[in-house]
């Protein structure tokens, strides 16, 4: 029998999907996989009823529904101050996920080398690997999760075609502060670097951060693809509806991928989702504050176990340091927890392109109800 592709071999299937998983073997409760568990807003849902009923079945405009991509210039005109064209400028893509890939399978050729923070959000390893190009990463050093400028700048000038910045960051809750941004810029000039940004938790920002568009300094609109999903923000992980905004010239070409990739997102929950984005300014208020409350139950407990972690200043996860537990592998302490403790996160290795066990990810997505069952469990890793 002939072999399946080397490529293959060089990563896992997701380790967060995996612990999913684990928690229903367990019945545990799952801080592993970031989805709330609260319903999306009812005016949504009743948009995308509306849509089914009015027979938006088939598909739609390859690159997205235009009302769709006219609200998403609203949008983006409205958060950035930059103007975008609906027409040239946007294309639609099956969730976050799919933005990513294509905006990797955009811009780099096999042989290509990639910038990533690390630790990275792990489909970017697996999209490096599938592109052909070769991860490179950049350490964000714990326990406050900061690069080294001169780590970062040897790190440009090994030849990157391109730098992911996922900002808030997942896993480390790290909000890049303007300057940090602007070294990043500055570097990506200096070595004609594309920057591809993955801000899906935009509006998820606690004070007193404040999220900054790459995209919005000097000199890098043209060379940013930047990709987001309606996912977080409107609590529709399930209906898949991402996008990338960049140049004319580039979304050009990115539309030629996500064509033979996907065709096109789901034509009636596209259609739904205008009804979100013309959500006032309250809704987004809002969500990061109620966010922030789920932040402080879940960590108000962590304070209580005695387990260190840094409180996040965006997104909303959290990376505990398991360290004192003394397991050599955290997968074997991540199913103990599932078993005994009854909560399931993240092994902080599936994070790290090198052996590094002393994290588990936790998130608060969960309503409150949940993350007081959940605090109430993990104060037995204090015991």
């Amino acid at each position: 029998m002939p072999r399946t592709s080397q490529r293959t071999n060089r990563f896992t299937e997701s380790v967060i999907r995996d612990m999913s998983r684990v928690a229903q073997l367990y019945n545990a409760i799952n801080l592993a996989q970031g989805f709330p568990d609260s319903d999306p807003p009812a005016a949504l849902v009743q948009a995308a009823k509306d849509a089914m009923d009015a027979g938006r079945h088939q598909y739609a405009v390859t690159w997205g529904a235009p009302e769709l991509r006219e609200a998403l210039a609203v949008k983006f005109a409205r958060d950035t101050g930059l103007a975008a064209d609906p027409q040239t400028e946007f294309v639609v893509t099956c969730g976050g996920t799919e933005a990513m890939m294509a905006a990797m399978m955009t811009v780099c050729d096999p042989g290509d080398r990639v910038g990533m923070f690390s630790p990275f959000y792990e489909n970017y390893n697996a999209d490096a690997i599938l592109t052909g190009a070769t991860p490179v990463h950049v350490p964000l050093h714990a326990p406050e999760y900061r690069c080294d400028p001169a780590e970062l700048r040897a790190a440009f000038a090994s030849g990157l075609k391109a730098f992911i910045l996922c900002n808030p960051s997942n896993p480390c809750g790290r909000v890049f502060t303007r300057p940090e941004l602007a070294q990043i810029a500055a570097l990506a000039q200096e070595f004609d670097t594309f920057v591809i940004t993955d801000e899906v938790y935009e509006h998820i920002v606690y004070p007193p951060h404040r999220h900054t568009y790459i995209a919005t300094l000097p000199g890098m609109r043209e060379r940013t693809l930047s990709c987001s999903s309606l996912s977080k923000t409107f609590a529709i992980t399930g209906w898949r509806l991402g996008y990338i905004h960049s140049t004319p010239e580039i979304i050009a070409q990115a539309r030629k991928v996500h064509d033979f990739l996907t065709i096109g997102a789901a034509a009636p929950l596209q259609h739904a989702v205008v009804t979100a984005l013309k959500f006032p300014p309250e809704y987004y208020r809002d969500l990061a504050a109620a966010y922030l409350n789920q932040r402080e139950i879940l960590c108000s407990y962590l304070d209580r176990t005695g387990l260190s972690y840094r409180k996040p200043e965006g997104a909303y996860f959290v990376m505990v340091d398991i360290s004192r537990f003394g397991y050599a592998n955290d997968r074997d302490f991540g199913t103990w927890m599932a078993e005994k403790i009854g909560v399931v996160g993240v092994p902080g290795s599936s994070f790290f392109p090198y052996p590094e066990h002393r994290f588990i990810r936790l998130h608060f997505a969960r309503g409150p109800k949940t993350l007081h069952a959940a605090g109430e469990r993990l104060l037995r890793l204090g015991a």
